[in-house]
């Protein structure tokens, strides 16, 4: 990436392998994931954009092939993903060995990607924000999106009903996740309070700006609005941080409302992943997970590199559910 603009820009280039400095390994990347943060970071929208020319790529899983100075407990030939948030989509990647996690061998690449930012995101919102208990019911928004998929069968899993907004082409996937589907595009308020009349337990939101408004008055006593994301759709590029403020005044003035008692118990919490000991510990539930068959992350469809343009403009266009992933 070399300039704010269109994913059609995009252009594979060759370079040297990285060499790792202290503190940091290079990584032989397996696979990739795609996601909304780099249509926010291509169109200069992004919270914490990178400076181009940059390599875009949020997550990554792979194997370690040079270890700097100064790293413990890492050596070559180990699995692992990591979250670098740039740099992900390229052939060798250099990381921070603290941002790194391990990954079992038998898991496929794929599906191990899907699981580091977007499935950590879930697993975090669901159980450390909300706190969503069994027998709940949990509004999610976009599920049959990346994280959505995966924050729908994990409520299911944990015994919560989930009403899943989507569009109708994803009704029957969303469906067979354990959701109850509606039509992003309808009236979604009117149907929350139909088949939920005392309103739901969590909103969980990816869209931000107004529609944080409907979220939080579907919300019943006690229940908890989750902001993971805002829309950039209609923002001019290099407006880094104006599609994300709504978002964030809507949450802080009703955090200090509930401090005045004026919330019926209600609060509002926004999310962002980061790398840490909790992010290795949920990391690894996922993964055992996975491996007891418990839980299927969905990779929509896996790109070679030189074609992350096409990838990033199916994302943008619609109609993925689940994962998109570059292979290396």
């Amino acid at each position: 990436m070399t300039t704010v603009g269109e994913p059609e820009q995009l252009r594979l280039e060759t370079t040297p392998r990285p060499g790792a400095r202290r503190g940091r390994v290079v990584v032989r990347v397996e696979a990739a994931g795609i996601s909304f943060a780099e249509v926010q970071t291509l169109r200069g929208l992004h919270p914490f954009p990178p400076k181009p020319p940059c390599v875009p790529g949020y997550d990554l899983v792979g194997h370690i092939v040079e270890v700097g100075p100064g790293v413990t407990g890492w050596h070559v030939g180990d699995r692992v993903v990591a979250m670098p948030r740039t740099g992900a989509w390229q052939k060798y990647a250099e990381v921070s060995a603290a941002s790194l996690a391990r990954v079992p061998v038998e898991l496929d690449a794929g599906e191990a990607v899907a699981l580091v930012c977007n499935g950590v995101t879930a697993w975090q919102m669901l159980h450390r924000s909300a706190r969503v208990r069994p027998g709940a019911t949990v509004l999610v928004h976009g599920a049959g999106g990346g994280v959505g998929t995966l924050l729908t069968q994990l409520a299911v899993r944990h015994g919560i009903r989930v009403l899943g907004t989507a569009s109708p082409a994803k009704h029957d996937a969303v469906r067979a996740l354990g959701a109850e589907p509606l039509d992003y595009r309808g009236d979604v308020a009117g149907e929350v309070r139909r088949l939920a009349p005392r309103g739901v337990d969590a909103v969980f939101d990816h869209i931000g700006g107004a529609g944080l408004d409907v979220g939080w008055s579907l919300l019943a006593p006690g229940g908890t609005l989750v902001s993971y994301d805002s829309s950039v759709a209609g923002y001019p590029p290099g407006q880094w941080f104006r599609p994300h403020l709504p978002a964030l005044r809507r949450v802080i003035g009703w955090n200090l409302a509930g401090l005045a008692g004026a919330t019926r118990g209600r609060r509002a919490r926004t999310y962002y992943v980061k790398p840490g000991p909790r992010f290795r510990d949920d990391l690894a539930s996922l993964f055992t997970l996975v491996r007891d068959g418990v839980l299927r992350p969905t990779v929509a469809r896996r790109y070679p590199l030189e074609e992350a343009g096409s990838a990033v403009r199916e994302l943008i266009d619609g109609g993925v559910v689940g994962k998109l992933v570059l292979l290396p």
